[in-house]
């Protein structure tokens, strides 16, 4: 039965008593008044499953739609059957739902549920999102890459196009920051959970994470009442955690993104009769209501996956899970009676998880957000109203890959090629192997294999072409080594894949070089090459065309082939490992290849190799000599050598380094005078910063260490001093002071230490005022020495010692030097170089 009226169609008796009721009409007056709108409402409070309801007749969404992001395709199928049941209708009704491949909507659509992709898709082909009155984005506090990019697009949309759009950002936990930062109203719902009481471990605990997990699932039914929810990091964790627990008494059910509809739904559907234990992923953190859950198990773990820019490999990386995702997690214990939640882990552990995962646009793969920004006309990210601004250097990282993929031409604009890869719902990788190559039906399998888990039993090799293989034999009936199940889900999206290419399946067992130029599509980098030498335990040791190393597990079929084309791999430290690959026509290289002049330094024999490489990236195929070395080739291989091996290469005589330490000098004693005049940069690091400018004048024709280390780097340096600054080094900073006797007397300057001057105490006789450089502002530090030249005093302050120190060292010097004079008053003698007769 429903409540209908010209405002309000709320379910009361499908929904009864949830929290969110309290808020609705301060939503409702907040929509009314802003475009933009944020509600912190708790899991169970009823923001996913009544509130999308209550809106469909507000005044101002004038009889348009409502469009509801939720993240996840599991989540997105379970909320729209959720408020379909609540108005007594199928999906695709008034409520409908679109994820990847699945739409379920109809003329009479209202409200529409889709997941992240098919909302950016309608924003490129519509971006007035025209009959669109209201966009909500649902659990929002995931800070997902794509709901960052959707609320950037709306947030533009309303600004250049539809003032009359409504968003709503909904959030269980919320960055207390955000409604500031958006410059809207918040309206907060306290929810309704019951309480649930957290019991933690011991110790840590020791083992796999399914054996602690199974182990506490059975003591949660043997002590517990109601369901059971418990999270693990992946499928194969689950898989054996279910096969430790086939003996419960109850029905013992894996959650997670790639199970089939049916078995997501008997997941999630109340149990008949029987207890449950619900195995689950972090899907199951938020927006899934399982009912009849009393008792959460938090294995404590969470996969994800990271980006690594230095190589370009995205890997699955299993971690602690946050302090908010497990607050999250023990919140599904207390949604509809007071509940239990164990984490496996010791409660001194707890404020040392992370307390959040950062914002995903500033860790993910770009590729797919930097295609969808050029699809929008924007390529500079700098131009939308971010939450976090993507990093620039993943947005070259990104665009690189995307010109490699003929997607972005060279100002970062997008090609008409890249428009049709934003037409295929996956990454610009799999969406160029699908358009780019000349055989659809192997793409769209090759495609689909690579989407999925591997059909094949560990141990099998690494051989994409093999599960090709089996794939065709199942699909033909012949035998074959794969997992049916695998299989099954490998072969719908096989067909969704073709239905876009508009091509039949193919049955033919593959050729394994075919598959192997797909991945080259794909993976334009990762095309690789035997390394020399390749025997024994070198054997299966590749070389990519992104300058990484990679390796076959040992024995693998694949190890003799004279290239590849890898299409997963880790990054590893030094040298990646793959699992999957196809043997690749090195012909299908050379086609790629092109000639390049290339000069660069040989450490091992310490000489500058210039020759012409034909290179696929990093690969090089054939090499042929280089006359004519380029003066700015030659310098930057030389500066590369200098800044690998470190200044040493070169020779930097006395003159030199006191010139660097009188320049460094100024810098220190007049830091910001004059901007035209400001002193360079001379330390090391600058120096090697900066060597293409200063030191490539100066190589010549220099091709050894031998060469480099006879390199005058005087005059470079010199010529960093713009005029008139080496006249103003000179009487600021002068190399030489004159004494009394009219001697010139060297100065060693040493960076921030005042000069020295080391003068024999004879000569100073009658001089008062210690000697200064910088303009008189820095008196020197005058080394005193003996007739022998041996110091005696060290001082700063002439006067000072004239008149008291002096006594006690003519004392010891008169006896050491008795032909030369030390006279009781140094004040007046006349100052020497030489000896006297006494008394003279």
């Amino acid at each position: 039965m429903l409540r209908v009226c010209s405002r309000s169609i709320l379910p009361v008796s499908v929904f009864p008593g949830l929290p969110i009721a309290e808020v609705i009409p301060e939503v409702r007056r907040a929509l009314a008044a802003h475009p933009l709108v944020v509600l912190q409402a708790p899991p169970g409070a009823g923001k996913s499953t009544a509130l999308p309801l209550e809106l469909l007749h507000e005044p101002w969404l004038a009889g348009q739609g409502v469009i509801m992001l939720q993240p996840r395709r599991v989540a997105a199928r379970a909320v729209a059957a959720r408020l379909a049941e609540g108005l007594g209708e199928e999906v695709g009704g008034t409520v409908g739902s679109r994820v990847r491949f699945e739409s379920r909507v109809s003329a009479r659509t209202r409200l529409e549920v889709v997941t992240e992709g098919i909302l950016t898709r309608r924003l490129q082909r519509d971006p007035e999102l025209a009959g669109v009155g209201l966009v909500i984005l649902d659990e929002f506090h995931e800070r997902s890459l794509n709901a960052d990019l959707a609320l950037a697009l709306l947030r533009e949309v309303q600004g250049a196009l539809r003032d009359d759009l409504r968003v709503l950002v909904m959030s269980a936990t919320l960055d207390p920051e955000l409604p500031a930062r958006l410059g809207a109203p918040l309206v907060e719902s306290a929810g309704r959970a019951y309480p649930v009481e957290v019991r933690y471990l011991e110790a840590d605990p020791v083992g796999r994470v399914e054996d602690t997990v199974a182990r506490a699932v059975r003591a949660a039914l043997e002590r517990e009442e109601g369901d059971v929810l418990a999270f693990l990091p992946g499928v194969r964790e689950i898989r054996a955690a279910q096969a430790r627990l086939g003996d419960v008494a109850a029905t013992v059910l894996p959650l997670y993104g790639d199970l089939p509809l049916a078995e997501q739904a008997r997941a999630l559907r109340p149990g008949s009769g029987g207890r449950k234990v619900v195995l689950a992923t972090s899907i199951a953190e938020t927006s899934l209501t399982i009912d009849g859950v009393r008792v959460v198990v938090d294995g404590g773990l969470s996969r994800t996956q990271t980006f690594d820019p230095g190589t370009g490999l995205s890997r699955m990386v299993t971690g602690r899970v946050t302090r908010d995702s497990a607050d999250q997690r023990a919140g599904r214990a207390g949604r509809t009676a007071p509940g239990v939640a164990y984490r496996l882990w010791p409660a001194r552990t707890q404020p040392l998880l992370p307390a959040a995962r950062p914002p995903e646009i500033l860790e993910a793969d770009l590729a797919p957000l930097t295609l969808e920004l050029a699809g929008w006309g924007t390529p500079d990210p700098a131009g939308l109203p971010w939450l976090d601004a993507p990093p620039p250097a993943r947005i070259d990282t990104a665009r690189a890959l995307l010109r490699d993929l003929d997607a972005l031409d060279d100002e970062g604009r997008i090609t008409p090629a890249g428009s049709r890869l934003l037409d295929f719902p996956t990454h610009p990788r799999l969406a160029h192997l699908l358009t780019a190559g000349n055989d659809p039906a192997l793409a769209a399998d090759v495609a689909a294999l690579l989407e999925e888990r591997d059909p094949l039993p560990p141990g099998s090799g690494a051989d994409l072409s093999e599960r090709v293989a089996a794939l065709r034999a199942w699909r033909a009936r012949r035998p074959h080594a794969g997992d049916v199940g695998v299989l099954e889900r490998v072969e719908r999206l096989s067909k969704q894949w073709r239905g876009l290419l508009k091509v039949q399946p193919d049955h033919t067992p593959p050729d394994p070089y075919a598959v192997g130029a797909l991945l080259t599509l794909a993976y334009p980098e990762r095309a690789a090459l035997a390394r020399a030498g390749g025997t024994g335990l070198a054997r299966g040791r590749f070389l990519l065309a992104g300058g990484q190393g990679a390796a076959l597990p040992e024995g693998d079929a694949l190890a003799g082939a004279p290239a590849l084309a890898v299409a997963h791999l880790d990054a590893g430290q030094a040298e990646g490992r793959i699992y999957l690959a196809a043997p690749l026509d090195p012909g299908a290289l050379e086609a790629r290849a092109a000639w390049q002049d290339v000069v660069r330094w040989d450490g091992r024999t310490g000489t500058l190799v210039a020759q012409q490489e034909r290179r696929v990236g990093a690969l090089v195929l054939a090499t042929r000599p280089l006359s004519g070395v380029p003066a700015e080739l030659r310098a930057a291989a030389l500066a590369a050598a200098v800044r690998e091996e470190g200044l040493h290469l070169l020779t930097f005589p006395p003159e030199a380094e006191q010139f660097r330490a009188r320049v460094e000098s100024l810098r220190a004693w007049r830091p910001g005078e004059g901007t035209a005049e400001a002193w360079p940069d001379l330390s090391d690091a600058a120096l090697l910063a900066t060597l293409e400018t200063w030191l490539g004048p100066a190589l010549g024709g220099a091709r050894t260490r031998d060469d480099l280390a006879r390199v005058n780097v005087l005059p470079a340096l010199q010529a960093l001093l713009p005029w008139p600054l080496p006249q103003t080094l000179n009487e600021l900073a002068p190399t030489h002071l004159e004494v009394p006797t009219g001697s010139r007397i060297r100065l060693e300057y040493r960076v921030g230490e005042p000069p020295i001057l080391a003068v024999k105490l004879q000569e100073l006789f009658g001089l008062a005022e210690t000697p200064t450089v910088d303009g008189g502002r820095r008196p020197v530090l005058l080394h005193l020495l003996s007739p022998a030249g041996r110091p005696v005093q060290v001082t700063q302050d002439l006067r000072s010692f004239w008149n008291s120190s002096y006594f006690e060292v003519r004392k010891d010097l008169r006896g050491r030097y008795p032909k030369h004079p030390w006279p009781d008053d140094p004040w007046s003698h006349a100052p020497m170089k030489g000896t006297k007769k006494r008394g003279a």
